[in-house]
């Protein structure tokens, strides 16, 4: 039986995710976790085999908590389920260990399958999601390479949330301590990575790849 943890914040496709995997004659809903923070905290309790877990979360998003629990090593194989799929996303996620990536309409028989190849130790991404790979990196063994799209740093991923909040500059190096032209630095380099020319656009590709929500 493979024993799997759901994390999303909206109860319907929490029990979406539930209702489809518990047909399953091999798996078992062992738990829900309403936000990224939660998941990690049930991962690490429940030792689930498989996590299925939205991207954009309050506390932490879908990266974080993939990192976190690698941090810990955390045994439980991840599936990320998303509205977007860009390059950028998917290398994050694959950096950071998570075994499968799918669009977030994939409630379906597809992330079964998803969830039995990570349970496995494999890969598993969505049709839609290697085309994006393919595309923009040229074959699968760059997903972790360098050059342009790099990986956010942690301190980058901060410095983007803090933005989504409202805050400048000063107040971002008054929270994170350090000086306000390291975070213009990481800020620059922040909005290299996600290909924004402004502020506006800054904070929209951000919400796009799950690392701030407005709502937070």
């Amino acid at each position: 039986m493979i024993r799997v943890l759901i994390a999303d914040d909206h109860n319907l496709v929490r029990e979406g995710i539930r209702v489809l995997l518990e047909k399953a004659q091999d798996l078992e809903v062992v738990g829900e976790a309403i936000d990224g923070q939660e998941a990690v905290d049930l991962a690490q309790r429940l030792a689930p085999d498989v996590l299925v877990m939205d991207i954009a979360m309050p506390q932490l998003n879908g990266i974080q908590a993939a990192e976190q629990l690698g941090g810990h090593s955390c045994n439980t194989r991840i599936v990320i389920l998303s509205m977007y799929s860009d390059d950028l996303l998917v290398r994050e996620a694959l950096k950071h260990g998570v075994k499968g990536f799918l669009p977030k309409g994939s409630v379906s028989q597809e992330l079964l399958l998803a969830i039995r190849a990570a349970n496995q130790g494999a890969v598993y991404l969505s049709p839609a999601v290697s085309n994006t790979v393919l595309t923009n990196s040229g074959n699968l063994d760059r997903v972790k390479g360098q050059g342009p799209g790099d990986p956010l740093t942690p301190r980058e991923r901060e410095i983007a949330q803090l933005i989504g909040k409202g805050h400048t500059n000063n107040q971002m190096a008054a929270v994170m301590g350090i000086s306000a032209k390291t975070v213009e630095r990481h800020r620059t380099n922040l909005m290299a990575k996600l290909n924004a020319r402004n502020l506006v656009e800054l904070i929209r590709n951000a919400m796009k790849h799950g690392l701030i929500r407005l709502d937070d």
